[in-house]
């Protein structure tokens, strides 16, 4: 009997394991779909355009980390668990590259961030929009971990977790430009790499909080606002202290901003050391509440 439960089992994790295969094949022609005139074979193998590389990869990050929600959430039995990653994981593909598009008119809204990408092989964009892309994956995983229980209630919670969630990403991400004292837009045109990893650590962990508030089972919308706007405002407030003390602990006796946009050969160094700050400052805030 057990041995039939353990074999019960190891096909259940198979099909799942397909299912994720599945999808990604489903999430590539999507991407290609919604994307005519990018010709992925030859950004990738002929140009070698490691901008797009950054940002191809980003996408299918974030949708290995959406459809682990929908593996990883409440379970019914094998069949339901099977159609709702099929349908969850589609939704997410969808929302993955709507919000895409809605970060390049709003967040980074002063040029075109996939002609950076495709044409100038701007690779901050590319780092950029990977994160984006991430951001919005912890954000689905979160929603998906909490989803409610009947699919058509679960799929209205789902989109509506998505929505907040990318609210709370455009908000906390223009605080975080304003805050910048450079502007983000004009150091990355100029292909400033250092700076376009440094505000990718800021969309990551903006992403990794949203995801926290939001990953326990839903219980009704005013906690999970309360939830949201609290661990965002802390989030908000703790991040750049984080930053400040990054620059004297990790970096003694030089500014990060100084490393980042004011050097003849921008320091991608210390743009990495800063969204390592982000980003390990807001683990430890997910952590602590």
């Amino acid at each position: 009997m057990d041995k039939y439960i353990d074999i019960l089992d190891l096909s259940h994790s198979l099909g799942y394991i397909l299912s994720g295969f599945i999808i990604f094949i489903i999430g590539k022609l999507a991407y290609k779909l919604l994307h005519p005139s990018i010709n992925i074979q030859e950004e990738l193998v002929e140009k070698d355009n490691f901008a797009f590389i950054l940002s191809y990869v980003g996408y299918f990050a974030a949708l290995i980390i959406a459809i682990g929600g929908a593996i990883v959430g409440e379970s019914f039995d094998f069949i339901t668990d099977i159609q709702h990653i099929f349908i969850y994981g589609i939704f997410a593909i969808l929302l993955l590259l709507l919000a895409a598009w809605i970060s390049n008119k709003v967040i980074l809204n002063k040029f075109d961030l996939k002609k950076e990408i495709i044409t100038d092989k701007n690779e901050g964009s590319g780092v950029i929009e990977a994160a984006i892309y991430i951001a919005n994956g912890l954000i689905l995983y979160g929603a998906l971990v909490g989803e409610s229980e009947t699919l058509i209630k679960g799929l209205s919670t789902f989109f509506i977790y998505w929505v907040i969630g990318n609210v709370v990403l455009i908000i906390a991400s223009k605080i975080f430009i304003a805050w910048m004292g450079y502007s983000i837009h004009d150091e990355v045109e100029k292909d400033n790499v250092a700076a376009g990893i440094s505000f990718s650590g800021a969309i990551l962990a903006i992403g990794i909080i949203t995801m926290n508030a939001i990953l326990d089972p839903f219980v009704d919308w005013t906690t999970t606002l309360i939830d949201i706007t609290l661990q965002t405002v802390i989030g908000c407030i703790l991040l750049p202290i984080m930053r400040i003390f990054t620059d004297k602990v990790l970096l003694p006796g030089r500014k990060l901003t100084d490393e980042i946009i004011n050097q003849e050969k921008p320091n991608v160094g210390a743009g990495l050391i800063e969204a390592f700050a982000y980003v390990a400052s807001a683990i430890l805030i997910t952590w602590s509440i």
